[in-house]
């Protein structure tokens, strides 16, 4: 059973993600800001990491990102709605914003399934 790990502050995002990953029987833990995300990735070693942009600070899921790939070759979800509130469009990209899948919110759950899937195989 592979773990991962949700980094949002949306308290409800989260919630609503963890049902979702459980339900199809995933292991799932859960942080709220960049600093806990990186305790508990340290605490759980999860086997993909679903990742939020805007937390505390605008860049939060940028740096954790950038920290994860430093640390370790953890698949990383990128999930934001910054699209859509700014109308800028942000993709991946190897130094910046080293995730290896980059999804607008909302997103289906079938889709965030497939890619979850797609992404631990």
């Amino acid at each position: 059973m592979a773990k991962v790990l949700i980094v949002d502050d949306d308290p409800d995002f989260v919630s609503a993600v963890a049902i979702v990953l459980e339900n199809a029987g995933y292991k799932v833990c859960k942080a709220h800001s960049r600093q806990e995300g990186m305790q508990v990735f340290d605490k759980e070693q999860p086997n993909l990491v679903v990742l939020d942009v805007m937390m505390q600070e605008p860049d939060d899921g940028f740096v954790m990102a950038q920290e994860l790939k430093a640390r370790a070759k953890v698949p990383i979800l990128m999930l934001t709605s910054v699209g859509q509130v700014t109308g800028l469009d942000f993709d991946k990209d190897s130094e910046m914003v080293p995730v290896d899948v980059f999804e607008q919110k909302p997103i289906m759950p079938s889709v965030l399934l497939e890619r979850i899937n797609q992404l631990l195989q």
